[in-house]
């Protein structure tokens, strides 16, 4: 059934929150299990009431071929639908939603952002058959903006600051020519007070322009000081399953003050799984959990109402994404 969908990794079943409105999951990644089978988690995530599912492709990474990649694609979402046509034959089905009657399945509500993350920077400055998936990637009907991409100057990413800025700016120059909207992969090197990776996002910004579909900082993990000039800028901001970690105080923060406007949800699957699951392979359907922690923090902050948080996630989604 639905409600057991998830136990923790000592066995012990967690139930589902009940969503009080379609969950979208702004960023999501199905290429990157380490042992779920994507289609398998795109069903678990529409039995959990997810309707919306955006999908990051790195073609510096895990698209070598943009034709074989559609097929995979097509794969994923055909073998999902057979899925769910069993789990209903078994009277397990996706929650209705009262109000929300031309909301569409997820199948036909899964798309794709295409863009190369920061550790692909010298590869996309180099190389043009890169450049040129992402180009046909872009193209496609299914893809709804440019991401991830971004500044990473944690401890994994090796490249040179002005390697990965060039990429970084170049990659803005082409959401402003598609018109599209952009999500953003920051982040700042460990115990970097002064946030470098967002300073210096801000002023690429700044220079650039914010593309005028919109951009998005994906997997926000700071307080409301670093999103601060970024809300003033009209950026997005999404939380995902750090939101609910005990000593994410300072997320919970942003999440708080973050305008009601502006607030996105996300999974980053397969990373960082929401509490009770942490530990676990995240999957899109978790993201059940995080939206019930982030309406909760807002309602007891005196944001918002828990079903107005709800409400708001799922409409800034479709907005953002232009699927409205």
């Amino acid at each position: 059934m639905t409600s057991e969908l998830f136990h923790t990794k000592k066995g012990k079943l967690v139930e589902v929150p009940a969503p009080l409105a379609p969950l979208a999951d702004t960023h999501g990644h199905l290429t990157s299990f380490r042992s779920l089978d994507p289609a398998q988690a795109v069903a678990r995530a529409a039995l959990a009431g997810v309707r919306l599912l955006v999908v990051p492709v790195d073609p510096a990474d895990d698209v070598p071929d943009v034709p074989a990649f559609l097929a995979w694609f097509a794969d994923v979402r055909s073998r999902a639908a057979d899925l769910l046509r069993d789990s209903a034959a078994q009277g397990d089905v996706p929650p209705v939603f009262a109000g929300y009657d031309d909301v569409p399945d997820l199948i036909e509500n899964t798309h794709i952002v295409a863009g190369i993350h920061p550790y692909g920077a010298q590869r996309f400055m180099d190389d043009p058959s890169v450049r040129a998936r992402l180009e046909a990637l872009l193209a496609l009907d299914a893809c709804v903006g440019v991401g991830e991409f971004g500044l990473d100057y944690g401890p994994w990413n090796k490249l040179a600051p002005d390697v990965q800025i060039a990429a970084f700016r170049e990659q803005l120059r082409i959401a402003h020519r598609h018109g599209l909207p952009v999500e953003l992969h920051l982040r700042d090197a460990v115990g970097d007070e002064q946030a470098q990776a967002h300073a210096d996002a801000l002023r690429v910004l700044a220079e650039e322009g914010v593309p005028q579909a919109g951009c998005d900082l994906h997997c926000f993990t700071s307080g409301p000081d670093v999103m601060e000039p970024f809300v003033e800028l009209g950026c997005r901001i999404a939380f995902g399953g750090a939101a609910t970690f005990g000593r994410s105080d300072d997320i919970r923060a942003a999440a708080a003050a973050c305008p009601e406007q502006l607030i996105l949800s996300e999974t980053d699957s397969p990373y960082m799984a929401p509490m009770p699951l942490r530990g676990r392979e995240c999957e899109p359907a978790m993201i059940a959990f995080s939206v019930a922690r982030l309406a909760q923090v807002r309602e007891e902050a005196g944001a918002a109402a828990q079903v107005r948080t709800y409400e708001a996630l799922w409409r800034n989604a479709n907005r953002f994404f232009g699927l409205v």
